[in-house]
């Protein structure tokens, strides 16, 4: 079996794969994602029989963790062909590329799996749940009041309105969270087209020509919405907004949108459910531990061996300090350790999905008393706000 990076001019070849396999995805979505995504990523294939059987294909972003800024990788179009199914390729494609993005320093990796038992054996874990709602235009008054009327403008962002979306972010959302992608100009943009590519596209919501929130759309199938980002004491505009637009998409029927519009990474009040939605995998957990915090005032001092099965060079003894009035960590390697902590247990502790208490009673841990407590002061990465589909 010999896994083959493909060359930047190659990608285009793996795209009967991916229609082959993924037949949900329509040639406009298809013919944006080989024109805009494959002219930076990276695809990884398995060839037998003069053909590319198997693919996996690593999208760049760069991610905010806490105060740093890193390269990060996207994981998408994991598909082997029906007939070269059980053979172990798409653990070989894994494993290359998480070895692969060692050496690039990528802290961690993650993507949204179509069945989460598929990657808890590569050290998967969840470590971000999104909020989903729904609103039903059939059978709501909302309407904004007639003499706020002439104040809203709702329309659909153009790529020149990029770098205006992306101040609006940085300026009032992107201090909420602490690990989220980087959104410049050329994020928006991308995201401009990708909705477009699904019948959609991003609705801004102007109040008196000041941009007061926008959200991402799509109309192939029903209507649904992604990540409205708005104003304090926008809601309202909001949800007039979306019923104004589920109308003029003419998609509110019988068989589309039954249950009302679909709202994905809503607020938490307007939330139905809250559903694990992003695995994450540590890769260089070295730059990883750099960019942890511990909570002011504290002083760490603790080791801990890592047991990491596919990227050995994470397999350490870790020690991890930081000073008084310094809330960022030292890391180092070591000799005395005084715990045993597997890279998926790691995973789940830092991104904050289990309490440093909790540890001991899981599988392949190691915890010393003074281990547990040290641990507690490292603040852990809960605030995550990862929507991104492709």
């Amino acid at each position: 079996m010999n896994v083959r990076r493909l060359d930047q001019c190659e990608h285009g070849k793996t795209r009967p794969l991916w229609e082959e396999v993924f037949t949900e995805d329509t040639q406009a979505f298809l013919d944006y994602y080989y024109y805009i995504k494959t002219k930076d990523n990276q695809i990884y294939v398995i060839e037998e029989d003069e053909q590319i059987c198997s693919m996996l294909q690593l999208n760049p972003y760069r991610l905010k963790v806490e105060e740093s800024e890193f390269p990060s990788a996207y994981i998408i179009a994991v598909a082997t062909k029906e007939a070269y199914r059980g053979r172990g390729f798409m653990g070989a494609l894994l494993r290359r590329a998480l070895n692969d993005m060692y050496e690039e320093k990528i802290p961690f990796t993650f993507l949204m799996p179509a069945a989460e038992a598929i990657y808890t054996p590569y050290d998967f874990r969840f470590i971000y749940s999104q909020c989903i709602g729904s609103v039903d235009p059939r059978v709501s008054n909302v309407k904004i009041r007639e003499d706020e009327e002439q104040q809203f403008s709702f329309t659909d962002a153009a790529l020149w309105n990029a770098e205006e979306m992306a101040d609006f972010f940085n300026r009032y959302f992107a201090p909420k969270w602490q690990v989220y992608a980087v959104r410049d100009a050329a994020y928006y943009q991308t995201m401009i087209m990708e909705q477009q590519s699904e019948r959609g596209g991003v609705r801004l919501m102007r109040c008196n020509g000041e941009l007061a929130g926008f959200y991402a759309y799509a109309a192939e199938d029903g209507l649904e919405i992604r990540e409205p980002l708005y104003l304090d004491g926008y809601e309202q505009a909001f949800l007039h907004s979306a019923y104004e637009l589920a109308a003029s998409v003419d998609k509110i029927n019988a068989d589309k949108n039954e249950d009302g519009i679909k709202i994905f990474a809503c607020p938490a009040h307007m939330a139905d459910e809250k559903k694990p939605v992003i695995m994450a995998r540590i890769i260089c957990l070295r730059e990883l531990l750099k960019a942890m915090r511990v909570h002011e005032e504290e002083e760490l001092d603790c080791s801990f061996a890592v047991i990491d099965p596919i990227i050995h060079e994470n397999s350490r003894v870790w020690r991890i300090t930081s000073q008084a009035g310094e809330e960022q960590l030292n890391v180092r390697e070591t000799e005395d350790s005084e715990g045993i902590l597997p890279i998926d247990v790691l995973t789940e502790f830092l991104f904050g999905r289990v309490d440093a208490g909790e540890l001991s009673g899981m599988e392949g841990v190691v915890m010393a008393e003074h281990l547990i407590k040290e641990l507690q002061k490292i603040k852990k990465l809960t605030k995550i706000f990862l929507n991104e589909v492709v």
